[in-house]
């Protein structure tokens, strides 16, 4: 998978890896019956995203090739296994570790997943996706939300996002007969906000304020801990956030019980620290170090990349407001000079 990133132009450049095939050809998928044989056009048929059995395979695929990239700290091991947010947060994660310890990860612990909860969409086109709600050893009692995703029949299932979510903070989800659950459309009118303007709304909450987001841990208190950060003595904090919603990072919603949304989306930050003249910038830790560019001379600039899970009301519901249940940001690189 290929991933860049670019910071002295501001804007992100994070690749997914190559799917042209998607773009001109029908992608068909086989599925058997009693009577034979019976070609199913992928794009068009409303078709659950996976069986129960496959979800459980991907999600033991995804941990298996993710412990054995934590382990060697090398990123080619679970690339073909994560993309989106989780994907750049992974990888940048794992090259540091690389840079510092290029013998391997002298504390790896196995990532163990129990109790897993799956939640399979059924929808017509791609990508086809399912959630995945699971206990782990790593993160407290915090439950691990992923949501893995592909984009054509041939290409492995991929963990996109991820996200640590309080127990019982998950809400109920619609559900047809055959326990299949409801995307809701990226341009859905029937919620507060539409879920592809969520990354938008909220990196602009967050500059300024403004949109229809609950207090909480992740906007008001968030906002409240960088107006502290953003000028101390010798030292000024400044913040660039923006949206990130083209191809694996695009958001992706389920319906709730009642009739709102939970919404996986991305958004991609700057964090850029300036010293005073004759101060220095507190010097950053060893993985901070490992992804940085440049010589820290005045400033150091910091790039993340953070996906949030949120819930958006339906509309005409309680407050309108969105509630932000959990946000995981990874620093994916940074540039001193």
């Amino acid at each position: 998978m290929t991933r860049e990133r670019s910071l002295t132009t501001g804007r992100p450049r994070l690749r997914r890896r190559d799917r042209n095939a998607i773009t001109a050809a029908s992608l068909v998928a086989v599925s058997l019956t009693a009577s034979g044989c019976v070609v199913v056009h992928g794009e068009r048929e409303v078709l659950p995203a996976a069986t129960r059995a496959e979800a459980a395979e991907a999600v033991e695929q995804f941990t298996t090739a993710y412990n054995k990239a934590d382990a060697a700290y090398d990123s080619s091991l679970d690339a073909e296994h994560t993309t989106g947010a989780l994907g750049a947060i992974d990888a940048a994660r794992l090259k540091a570790g690389r840079v510092n310890h290029p013998d391997g990860n002298p504390q790896h612990t196995p990532l163990v997943l129990t109790d897993v909860k799956y939640t399979i969409v059924k929808k017509a086109g791609w990508p086809r996706w399912f959630v995945a709600d699971a206990q782990a050893n790593k993160g407290g009692d915090a439950r691990w939300l992923l949501v893995f995703t592909r984009n054509r029949l041939a290409d492995p299932w991929q963990a996109a996002y991820l996200t640590l979510v309080a127990p019982g903070a998950v809400p109920q989800f619609t559900k047809d007969k055959d326990g299949w659950a409801e995307a809701v459309p990226a341009d859905s009118a029937e919620l507060t906000r539409f879920p592809r303007d969520l990354s938008k709304d909220y990196a602009t909450y967050l500059k300024d304020g403004e949109g229809a987001f609950a207090d909480g841990r992740y906007t008001s208190e968030l906002r409240s801990t960088r107006a502290k950060n953003s000028s101390k003595p010798g030292l000024a904090t400044q913040y660039i956030d923006e949206p990130l919603t083209s191809g694996d990072f695009a958001p992706l919603a389920l319906r709730t019980a009642d009739g709102g949304a939970l919404v996986f989306f991305t958004t991609h930050h700057y964090v850029k620290q300036t010293a005073a003249a004759g101060a220095a910038v507190p010097t950053p830790n060893a993985s901070v170090r490992a992804l940085t560019t440049g010589e820290i001379k005045q400033s150091l600039t910091m790039e993340f990349v953070a996906n949030e899970v949120a819930i958006a009301p339906a509309k005409g519901s309680g407050d309108g407001k969105v509630s932000l249940l959990s946000r995981l940001e990874g620093l994916t690189a940074a540039k001193g000079e």
